[in-house]
């Protein structure tokens, strides 16, 4: 959500923002808050007004009572009645114009960076850097699906009894290498200074309004009926949720954690054969990093913390490149944001597997997260990325290390979490 005065003072700049990003279907927006922040001005100076008034007239009254002049202090009286009603119902137009303006002002989308590229959609996104070279097999690689199921691990059948499409069971080797992607993405971070959380899966509504937009929202959570708690779709909800009202100390920023949870998307809409499997579930485990800041420091931490995943990637011998997503493709509270690709040599392209974020002082200044200044507090900066999703990156690392036989090599710096496991052998 933006200041009010910066759009009250830069309409311009933010419709062009809006147009920018595609979305000209919210720009009579700008025009609409500009309009109500003015009559909330009013209502509140004569509010103002009226207060100062009636403190006024409340003085006079007890004068006028120590003089004996009744009459007067009476009508006094009958002042300050009609000026309590008149501010009573001020208060009520002014609560309503508040929720209006606030309804609009979270529609609006977040000032995206200068550097950031201009397109429409994810077509358009721009390639930043490649890391290693992409593997080719003189072999046809089979679907994921075929890989894990040669290796006994996993059970799609049973998932589907038990829970529907878009789960799993995952068995034997192939569990325990998904744990150990995940145990080594925990280390390699708290080796990279970030302290490890395990943080609540359930959020509050409220914290779901400061974390993301109503469109991603309706898209990604499951609501838990009957209560005011929803299913995160990723740690970065809980964990930014963590400083929800707070005044921070100045001299403890940056807080860096690296968070363990589960998640949990509707993933709403129908996708191809690539996309089914374990690429795309309703239920998923994924090693976040998020990062709460100085203003200042942001750009620099976003720098480093997409270059954090490359590193884990490269490190487990896996191809990647980094991807510039354009304004189009940005969610409405980010202001910058970069893919992190794997290389698939089934599928000869790379494809998604981690995003990083910056989201200025957006989600800080949606859920009262600020830092004491010396003159005068002021909202932090967030920002998150995906360390490893073990499904999509299980994908990567066994099509990225597979044998004709179906045999996959783990990397080295895995066997430690594989008891000296160097090697998964196919079922004979």
């Amino acid at each position: 959500m933006l200041d009010i005065k910066f759009v009250r003072e830069n309409p311009e700049i933010v419709k062009q923002n809006i147009k920018n990003k595609f979305q000209d279907a919210k720009l009579p927006l700008v025009d609409e808050v500009i309009v109500l922040d003015e009559e909330i001005r009013k209502h509140k100076a004569e509010v103002e007004n009226l207060r100062s008034q009636r403190n006024k007239n409340s003085q006079l009254i007890g004068s006028l009572m120590r003089e004996g002049k009744k009459e007067e202090a009476l009508k006094c009286k009958e002042e300050v009645t009609l000026i309590n009603d008149r501010i009573t119902i001020l208060d009520e137009e002014l609560g309503h114009l508040e929720t209006e303006l606030k309804k609009r002002m979270m529609l609006i989308p977040n000032i995206i960076d200068k550097s950031v590229p201009i397109g429409k959609n994810d077509t358009e996104n721009v390639e930043k850097e490649r890391f290693l070279e992409p593997k080719e097999y003189d072999f046809e690689v089979p679907y994921h699906l075929d890989i894990i199921e040669k290796l006994n691990g996993i059970d799609l059948d049973s998932a589907r009894r038990v829970a529907g499409n878009g789960f799993y069971y995952l068995m034997g080797n192939i569990a325990r290498l998904h744990s150990a992607v995940l145990a080594y993405a925990r280390d390699f971070m708290i080796n990279k200074g970030f302290t490890y959380v395990i943080p609540p899966y359930m959020i509050r509504s409220s914290v779901v309004d400061g974390v993301m937009s109503f469109s991603e929202m309706d898209q990604m959570m499951y609501k838990i009926e009957g209560e005011d708690l929803y299913l995160i779709g990723t740690s970065e909800h809980s964990m930014i949720g963590k400083f929800v009202g707070q005044i921070l100390d100045k001299s403890k920023l940056p807080y860096t954690y690296t968070s363990y949870s589960p998640c949990f998307r509707k993933e709403k809409g129908a996708h191809g054969i690539e996309e089914r499997g374990i690429y795309r579930i309703h239920q998923f485990e994924k090693q976040e990093m998020i990062v709460v800041c100085e203003p200042e420091d942001s750009m620099s931490w976003f720098e480093k913390m997409y270059s954090y995943t490359v590193e884990l990637f490269v490190s487990m011998g896996i191809p990647c490149r980094t991807l510039e997503c354009c304004s189009g493709d940005l969610a409405d509270l980010k202001v910058k944001s970069i893919d992190v690709e794997a290389w698939s040599p089934r599928q000869k392209k790379y494809f998604e597997v981690g995003s990083c974020s910056n989201l200025g002082d957006a989600q800080a200044r949606r859920l009262g997260i600020r830092v004491k200044g010396e003159k005068g507090n002021y909202f932090a900066h967030t920002l998150n990325n995906t360390v490893v999703a073990p499904p999509r990156m299980l994908i990567a690392l066994l099509e990225n290390h597979l044998h004709e036989d179906g045999s996959v090599d783990i990397p080295e710096v895995l066997w430690p979490y594989m008891g000296g496991t160097k090697r998964l052998e196919p079922n004979k």
